[in-house]
């Protein structure tokens, strides 16, 4: 029997958050993060998700062996907060990484909206990126994730330029119209780029629906869920679970039973005899591309429009990304590895998130996530450290520029004397006496 192909993908990312900064510290402080808060987030969440669904996910491979497969996306400002505050996080994902079971994917460094607006900054952090999965856990990664399952057609395109063969992003209803997402396609302007896209009805199942009392299929089972997934694919190739492996203790707390849940899904699916688990890589080499997919504008996994406009939708977003972007060249121009990191942490999209004044069931969700009391003290408040860090910028470039013009100014050359001999000169003497001469007896 040709089993279909179940996709387990799961993103892990934590910003670096702002601490509150004044208008008055502008200037006079350039210290911008709340360490208290990125340290105790990182310990709560890594207690209550990242090392317990780490084990979970072990003990499944050791049991299920090469059947069991999962996939997973770690920004870079995560791995470095796990390193500094929970360094037993990236010792579990290296247990994890040696049982080759485990696909690590390719994203940006800092989980940023690069792709939207600067190539050459995307490729930096997307290279930045591989470089620490690399160095960590001895993985070259060959999948991308773009943040959040950004994706157009052009970001497609440059994704494929960087050599990558296969892309997860959302399968938005108003792109697919009457298509399945459980399908593979390809990029429309670059066909070698094989696109696997995320059935958001099953997932938000497990991601927002599995603790809901008021939902109509509460409580979920994993034996009900592995029916579901049964009956999705009778004519489809595969089904592509995506979700934030927050879910996973943070999100849905361990009293719901999701651990219990997702433990006992694999053995469900097992019984169905109608799948087998594999990472995004062997998925898209596994099955062939039904379609191109024709993306003009960019998509994403938020909200119900599954657009950008839970970071692009208002003129508070607008601004602040505008003014972000403006100044890269100024930034990459100086080169200071303090501007840098800088620079990376303020590129990451939650920042943009939480100035999001969507309303209803979205607004719920971002009101979730948000540090801040509302859309408006976010954007003050990072616009107050972009101001800072904009002013550095710029006062260090003034400042090589100045010795750039300075080193190339050329210095004057001293004029030299022309030493004539005594003998050349007294022979010039004698014939200009004759010339003298000559010119007074005519």
């Amino acid at each position: 029997m040709n089993k279909k192909t179940l996709c387990l993908y799961f993103q892990v990312h934590q910003p670096v958050r702002l601490r509150k900064y004044h208008f008055f510290d502008l200037g006079k402080s350039h210290d911008y993060y709340d360490d208290f808060a990125n340290r105790t987030i990182t310990r709560k969440v890594a207690k209550r998700c990242y090392l317990p669904a780490n084990q979970m996910m072990l003990e499944l491979i050791q049991k299920y062996g090469k059947n069991f497969k999962v996939s997973f996306s770690i920004s870079g400002l995560a791995l470095e907060q796990f390193e500094k505050y929970a360094p037993e996080v990236i010792e579990s994902f290296k247990a994890l990484a040696k049982t080759g079971c485990v696909e690590f994917l390719a994203e940006t460094y800092s989980h940023s909206l690069a792709s939207l607006v600067d190539e050459k900054e995307f490729n930096l952090q997307v290279k930045q990126h591989a470089d620490l999965i690399k160095k960590l856990f001895d993985y070259t990664p060959v999948t991308f994730r773009n943040t959040e399952l950004v994706y157009s057609d052009k970001i497609g395109e440059m994704v494929a330029r960087m050599g990558y063969k296969t892309m997860l992003t959302e399968g938005a209803k108003h792109v697919l119209g009457w298509k399945s997402p459980d399908f593979v396609y390809t990029n429309s302007l670059n066909p070698k780029l094989k696109l696997l896209l995320k059935n958001f009805r099953l997932s938000d199942d497990i991601a927002f629906r599995f603790s809901d009392k008021s939902w109509g299929e509460w409580p979920l089972t994993a034996e009900k869920y592995a029916g579901w997934l049964a009956e999705s694919v009778k004519n489809e190739d595969l089904i592509n679970l995506f979700m934030d492996y927050e879910t996973l203790g943070e999100h849905q707390d361990v009293s719901t039973g999701i651990f219990a849940f997702m433990a006992n899904l694999p053995q469900q699916v097992f019984a169905t005899s109608a799948f087998e688990f594999l990472t995004p890589a062997e998925a898209a080499a596994k099955h062939q591309p039904v379609a191109p997919l024709n993306v003009p504008f960019a998509i994403s996994w938020a909200d119900e429009e599954r657009d950008l406009t839970a970071w692009l939708g208002n003129e508070l977003q607008l601004e602040a990304f505008e003014e972000l972007y403006k100044v890269r060249d100024k930034v990459k121009a100086v080169n200071d590895p303090a501007l840098n990191y800088d620079y990376c942490c303020l590129q990451a999209s939650d920042h943009f998130y939480y100035m999001c004044t969507k309303l209803f069931s979205d607004g719920a969700v971002h009101k979730y996530f948000t540090p801040y009391d509302s859309p408006y003290e976010a954007f003050i408040n990072y616009m107050n450290v972009l101001s800072d860090f904009v002013a550095r910028v710029d006062e260090k470039y003034d400042n090589k520029e100045k010795k750039a013009v300075k080193s190339s100014v050329p210095v004057e050359a001293p004029v030299k004397k022309t030493v004539v001999p005594k003998a050349s000169a007294e022979k010039n003497m004698k014939e200009g006496k004759k010339a003298v001469s000559r010119t007074r007896k005519k």
